[in-house]
């Protein structure tokens, strides 16, 4: 047997293989050539995980759908329906006090309930129960809301409902680092930003055909919401908090939970600034697209839903095409940021149309271009936030905190509103409405270019 060279035992480990302390994978040498000398090129082993599978994420979409059918509804149109016939003559500032009480708590309660989600031991999962007992607690609300007589009443019940259907929205967030792996986050991303505005068109459809039913009108997408999620909970593979990984939830670490600190963590505040900024643009037309075409283009509360059906049938196809071009692209090239920019104008611009449009025929050429900027933006931003979050273990608090972005402008737009609608026209000044969403849209897609540790 002839004897091993003994220079073969001076060799480094193996091209690509890592040690089980990640803290000396840096300093392991490249290989050497044992009769030369001379260093062997290495080229690292990637490792691609496997897709998640195909039912989850159908699931997963479905979820999707019917929350945002739930909560995004009364958003658009039934809300805005309902506070009109209460009071017809205060309608937009009765809104606004409705809107903003709702969104106050969606805002409180997206990152709390996503912290509790974290840390949740039950034998069912940390996720699971989180996202069925919330829309249980939004289907509670919205039938206040459906019965209720006076602004106080829909007031109550709207706050029940968003605390409710935003801590199920806080915990399908966080099914995204959860169960997706990151080469596969943009084209589900894509996914699960279609099914909002797929949401919307239903909602707003089902709104037309059940124009004159009131109860029905809140309460068909909520169940609808309901029984979909309870699909996505018969088939996650969930699994409970482990003991000790989280620190204990005190009012201290509540209030924590809406901090994060920008030295530590910049490019998950700088991409909440700019996601703030771009749904600032987004909710200006959602929140005002019922009253615009009421006060600009003579439509009634009877028959607005049917206007608004058919601009979200607009926008829908936009979106579809926005939202599949984007997340593939961005999964393909593996950037999101500038898809990211390129949304936030693109809304831009469509705001801009809109603020000078005073026929059907041009708010629909802006809905198209809206449909588009949107989808694009939801199709790239999701997966971009998974990318810069400050801790994967408390995903559901991370994406619950960057959901505010999301809820806030539901309040302030409403509030800020107000004042721009009242410049020099009795309070019908939608120009100068749009022009500012615009504005907002533009700067908060600008942000994005600091976040510098994605691409």
């Amino acid at each position: 047997m002839t004897d091993i060279d003994p220079r073969l035992a001076k060799l480094p480990p193996a091209a690509g293989l890592q040690t089980a302390d990640p803290s000396l994978n840096d300093q392991m040498i490249d290989p050497v050539n044992p009769i030369s000398g001379v260093p062997l090129k290495v080229t690292p082993l990637k490792i691609t995980p496997p897709d998640a599978p195909k039912r989850l994420i159908v699931s997963m979409a479905l979820a999707q759908f019917g929350a945002y059918l739930t909560i995004m509804t009364p958003v658009v149109v039934t809300l805005s329906i309902r506070v009109a016939q209460i009071a017809p003559d205060d309608k937009a500032s009765a809104l606004s006090a409705v809107l903003s009480v709702g969104a106050l708590l969606a805002l409180i309660g997206n990152p709390f309930f996503g912290a509790m989600s974290d840390r949740t031991r039950s034998r069912f999962g940390r996720r699971r129960p989180w996202l069925i007992g919330g829309m249980i607690a939004g289907l509670i609300g919205l039938t206040i809301v459906a019965t209720g007589s006076t602004i106080p009443v829909l007031t109550f019940g709207w706050a029940v409902t968003q605390l409710g259907v935003n801590a199920t929205l806080a915990t399908l967030t966080a099914l995204l680092p959860d169960q997706v792996p990151a080469h596969q986050r943009g084209r589900v991303g894509g996914i699960l930003g279609l099914m909002t505005s797929i949401a919307i068109l239903a909602g707003t459809a089902l709104a037309a055909v059940l124009s004159g039913h009131t109860f029905s009108m809140f309460m068909v997408p909520a169940i609808a919401g309901t029984l979909t999620v309870l699909l996505l909970v018969s088939i996650l593979k969930d699994r409970p908090a482990v003991a000790g990984q989280h620190e204990k939830y005190d009012f201290r670490e509540f209030l924590r939970t809406f901090y994060v600190n920008p030295r530590r963590h910049p490019d998950f505040s700088w991409n909440l600034l700019s996601r703030f900024l771009i749904w600032m643009g987004l909710a200006s037309v959602t929140t005002y697209q019922s009253y615009l075409l009421i006060d600009r283009f003579g439509y009634t509360t009877d028959n607005v839903a049917t206007a608004v059906l058919i601009a979200t049938l607009i926008t829908t196809a936009g979106m579809v095409a926005g939202s599949t071009i984007g997340g593939w692209l961005s999964d393909r090239s593996g950037n999101r940021k500038p898809y990211v920019l390129a949304a936030g104008l693109v809304i831009a611009v469509s705001l801009l149309v809109i603020a000078v449009s005073h026929n059907f025929g041009l708010f629909l050429v802006a809905a198209l271009i809206f449909g588009v900027g949107e989808g694009l933006y939801l199709a790239v931003d999701l997966a971009l936030a998974t990318e810069v979050l400050p801790n994967p273990d408390d995903a559901a608090k991370d994406m619950g905190v960057l959901n505010i972005a999301n809820a806030l402008p539901q309040s302030l737009v409403p509030i800020l509103a107000a004042p721009i609608l009242a410049i020099g026209s009795g309070g019908e000044n939608y120009g100068a409405l749009f022009l500012a969403g615009a504005i907002v849209a533009i700067v908060g897609s600008l942000l994005v270019r600091m976040v510098r540790g994605a691409r």
